[in-house]
């Protein structure tokens, strides 16, 4: 169901948007759940766009999620199709035909190849998609398509979302002025599996399709791949990352190009600003919180653990309470399945250490900790005493919002 709830607490209004060359979307109703609402995107990329995508580990993935992959196996995008308020998860050949059907439709009306259309699903899962009402819709999504429709795509994409979602950062290749552009949604079943909800950027830069594809993943790693709000692993997510080439830079052969530097900084804030948009939208928050954690034995452990106080129902619920209960960090450190020492592990709460070397501090003062835990942003650091593997993930607290929303969402 759409959110008939409050806008989060830890909404963020959306910066200033502008155009991207080479795009043009436009957000229509197309009844496909929700009433009074839009609720289908269209994107359109001038020929010669290239994509790059990552895409869901879940098992039981949907059937948008299968036609993107074929989709990505040829760089070139034309089309961009999301609709909100039915997944087309589990829905067997009937999902696999409502994704052909869709995309046939768009292939004849926008004179494109099927293989360039890339399709998106989010809502209800195990519910057939009645893509009749996607394909009576296209005639008047494309005739809305404007460059500067971003926010209106933006909101039509959302489900339980509480405020739309968008980032854009200007920057240089070559000396060429280059634009990033995403919008992105995400609420609940959010977990760092890749993806974790949907998320579409898209820049005038001329990229080859390989080092998009590099850059996306690299970027990902540090942005949707760490965050949680719940520890589900949706069915239909996916980031994607489209380049129009219309900016005219330089060519750029690698990755390691150093006339990429700017451009790979403004990608990845652009990238973890979306992601910690989602968070701060997380199902039923009031808390975003930071998780560090140093001195772990690698890197990939160091996320581990940290991942393990995120998924902490009860680390959240205690942040949601406003608790300063520590030992609940230390239980989700254990918990783990990671290399930890009671006698050397080391725990702060805004920038407050509370516990080193397996115990709490001589004369530890709780109060600038209680203060701390009365904000909306949380910071969490554990130092293992182990190595020098760093790792930093997001997440919010756990309320009854967060059941309230998704006691309903069918109904």
């Amino acid at each position: 169901m759409a959110s008939s709830h409050a806008t989060s607490p830890l909404a963020r209004p959306l910066p200033e948007l502008s155009t991207v060359a080479g795009v043009r979307l436009s957000a229509v109703a197309a009844g496909i759940r929700y009433k009074g609402r839009t609720d289908l995107m269209l994107a359109e990329f001038a020929p010669g766009t290239v994509a790059a995508g990552v895409y869901t580990k879940n098992a039981c993935p949907g059937a948008p999620i299968v036609w993107c992959r074929q989709a990505l196996q040829t760089p070139q995008a034309r089309l961009l199709i999301v609709n909100a308020g039915n997944a087309n998860v589990f829905t067997g050949q009937a999902g696999v035909k409502a994704c052909e059907d869709c995309a046939d439709a768009a292939s004849a009306l926008f004179e494109c190849s099927t293989q360039d259309i890339f399709l998106a699903s989010t809502g209800v899962i195990g519910e057939q998609l009645p893509q009749e009402r996607i394909i009576t819709a296209l005639p008047d999504a494309k005739s809305k398509l404007s460059e500067d429709h971003w926010e209106e795509a933006a909101r039509a994409i959302m489900t339980t979302d509480t405020f739309p979602k968008a980032a854009r950062r200007d920057t240089s290749i070559h000396g060429t002025p280059v634009r990033i552009q995403g919008i992105a949604k995400g609420s609940g079943m959010i977990a760092p599996d890749m993806a974790t909800m949907l998320a579409y950027v898209a820049t005038d830069a001329d990229l080859p399709q390989d080092v998009l594809q590099s850059l996306l993943a690299a970027g990902t790693a540090k942005s949707f791949n760490a965050i949680t709000v719940d520890s589900d692993t949706s069915t239909s997510d996916m980031v994607m990352l489209f380049a129009t080439k219309q900016a005219k830079n330089k060519p750029v052969t690698s990755v390691q190009d150093p006339a990429l530097h700017d451009f790979v900084q403004a990608l990845n804030d652009v990238l973890l600003e979306l992601a910690l948009l989602v968070v701060r939208d997380g199902e039923g928050a009031t808390k975003q919180i930071q998780i560090d954690v140093t001195g772990a034995q690698s890197d990939l452990s160091a996320h581990r653990v940290a991942l393990s106080i995120a998924n902490s129902p009860l680390v959240k619920t205690a942040i949601a309470g406003e608790d300063a209960n520590w030992g609940r960090v230390v239980m989700a450190v254990g918990k783990s399945g990671e290399p930890a020492d009671r006698d050397t592990l080391s725990v702060a709460v805004g920038g407050t250490w509370i516990a080193k070397n397996g115990g709490v501090i001589e004369n530890y003062d709780e109060t600038p900790v209680v203060a701390h835990m009365k904000g909306q942003d949380i910071t969490i650091h554990v130092d293992l005493g182990l190595g020098q593997g760093v790792g930093r993930v997001w997440t919010c607290d756990l309320t009854h919002g967060y059941i309230d929303i998704n006691g309903s969402y069918r109904s």
